[in-house]
């Protein structure tokens, strides 16, 4: 794959060449990874090879056995391609949240498709990004952990490439961020700041020790929502105490109004409106109290996969500053879904400008076991193995084999044990397998350390074409 626009698109890049988003060659090396029963998806054919010389016998999906969780790659290209294009006609930014697919095959088709960096949730996350060399990473999140932070600030140190920028939305949070980072350099000695504060992003004499400050975002939240401030005078105290710590730099604000809805009726949508005009006036109060540093970027973020549209509406303005991006966040576009992104998504409500929906991309695949009773099915995968959290997968076909075409199925799935599916109404036949619509891609991917990747999963028979590596 080749490489992406990277940072060089945002206010205080590095000039000359732009260096790799990720590094293509430890992606690459994926390929090389030995396949083995630890692997639930693969079967016993492929063990002992290697994922590439697997994939170069043309495998198709009738030789893999159920239950099964599939990616359809005509739907993962119109979904990144999609995306992308939306992104540059509404004049914003893109870092994917990685959390959905911890996937860095996929994170590098995101970044090489124009994204400039990718968001991820956690400290374990954070180093799985850093292991495949991914420079620019949005922690959508507080990081608090002191050695965590340790680990952080030796990055920062040894990467002046690297960036990194996280949420904080307290001022307990900004003065716990500053001891620890101040504990951190004190502990490297003078060797560990050494040099670091003319990297990318960095000034000389930035931080504590001569080390780069973090970039914080303060984080902007709303009653009944998850973190963040809940008003506009407590982000502010929050944004004064990070001008304060020497070891911090003010790079924005932030937030997620997809906690504060959970549909796209007028009351949700209404919400996330409410909410988004608090956050660009948190930001022109930052900015007029002269709190951002002048001549670097400044980070506006929002945007999950349900409400992008508004967020774009909203915030995009804020990019007429030459410093200012706007970055949304979405990650479950890529993947999209059969239920709650389908019944969400802008692309289905209007506000695609004319784009064409996301496909979902996502399949399950199951076998019936048993017919105990009239009306009722039993199949082979479960809680463990298909997402639940946000509604039940969907009976869409069934196959005597799986070799053969598929034929429409009706019926429900009425409830899932860890690893049986209740499929009531239908007329499927014990061994015949259902191919399943699933809901929320955040909660697929992290059951599955191996995924298959179809040519068509709507095919006859479905070539196998790929092998998606997750890091959960």
């Amino acid at each position: 794959m080749g490489q992406s626009a990277g940072v060089s698109g945002l206010p205080g890049g590095a000039a000359g060449p732009t260096p790799p988003a990720i590094d293509p060659a430890r992606v690459a090396a994926l390929a090389d990874e030995r396949l083995d029963w630890r692997f639930k998806a693969v079967p016993p054919a492929a063990w002992g090879l290697t994922v590439r010389r697997y994939l170069a016998t043309e495998p198709t999906l009738d030789q893999f056995a159920t239950p099964l969780l599939t990616l359809d790659a005509g739907a993962l290209a119109h979904n990144l391609r999609t995306m992308a294009d939306w992104c540059a006609r509404a004049g914003v930014a893109l870092a994917p949240h990685g959390k959905t697919t911890m996937a860095p095959a996929l994170w590098q088709a995101q970044l090489d498709a124009g994204a400039y960096g990718i968001t991820l949730a956690n400290l374990p996350q954070l180093r799985v990004a850093r292991a495949f060399g991914v420079r620019e990473v949005l922690l959508a999140n507080s990081l608090l952990d002191p050695g965590g932070l340790a680990w952080l600030a030796a990055e920062l140190a040894a990467d002046p490439g690297f960036r990194f920028s996280c949420w904080v939305d307290s001022v307990a949070a900004v003065r716990l961020m500053d001891q620890a980072l101040r504990a951190a350099r004190a502990a490297a000695g003078p060797q560990g700041g050494a040099g670091v504060g003319v990297g990318v992003g960095a000034g000389a004499g930035d931080g504590a020790g001569g080390g780069r400050p973090v970039e914080v975002l303060v984080e902007l939240g709303g009653p009944g929502g998850r973190t963040g401030a809940r008003d506009l005078a407590t982000a502010l105290d929050v944004a004064r105490a990070v001008a304060a710590a020497p070891t911090l730099r003010l790079a924005g604000v932030g937030g997620y109004e997809g906690a504060l809805a959970h549909d796209a009726t007028g009351p949700g949508l209404a919400a996330v409106q409410r909410y988004l005009e608090r956050l660009v006036e948190l930001h022109d109060e930052l900015r007029g109290a002269g709190l951002f540093a002048a001549g670097r970027r400044v980070l506006v973020s929002a945007g999950g996969s349900a409400y992008f549209d508004q967020v774009a509406q909203v915030l995009a303005p804020l990019g007429a500053h030459p410093d200012t991006t706007v970055v949304l966040r979405s990650g479950a576009y890529l993947a999209h879904d059969d239920g709650f992104y389908r019944a969400v998504s802008p692309l289905v409500r209007g506000g695609g400008a004319g784009a064409a929906p996301f496909r979902a991309a996502l399949h399950g695949w199951a076998r019936v076991l048993s017919r105990p009773e009239p009306g009722l099915a039993l199949l082979d995968g479960g809680k463990r193995d298909f997402p639940y959290d946000e509604g039940l997968p969907e009976p869409q076909q069934a196959r005597a084999q799986l070799a053969l075409p598929g034929r429409p199925l009706h019926g429900v799935v009425s409830a899932l044990n860890d690893q049986h599916a209740f499929l009531r109404g239908s007329d499927a036949e014990v061994g015949e397998v259902v191919r399943l619509g699933l809901s929320h891609p955040c909660t697929a991917f992290d059951k599955w350390t191996l995924i298959p990747v179809l040519d068509d999963a709507s095919a006859a028979r479905p070539r196998v074409v790929d092998l998606v590596r997750t890091f959960f």
